[in-house]
């Protein structure tokens, strides 16, 4: 099973969007500053997320969401 999520930095308020088959681990990855794109930025918190069976749906689904940023279907998507 594979999780597309949103995160949230509680400092910046910015958005990151990623895929994982871990979501736990890579939450905790993100939180640790291990991660380039989301390192000394804060506390970063789940927004939403959705599973997919198989990886290529889901990365499908990762770079669609991505398309979204700053407009308004990701506005729905996050609130």
């Amino acid at each position: 099973m594979y999780t597309v999520y949103i995160i949230q930095s509680q400092n910046s308020g910015k958005y990151y969007i990623g895929m994982t088959a871990n979501l736990e681990d890579r939450l905790r990855h993100h939180n640790s500053g291990a991660n380039r794109s989301t390192r000394n930025k804060g506390l970063w918190i789940l927004v939403p997320r959705e599973q997919f069976k198989d990886k290529k749906t889901a990365w499908f689904r990762e770079k669609q969401i991505k398309k979204y940023k700053g407009g308004e279907a990701f506005k729905k998507l996050v609130s």
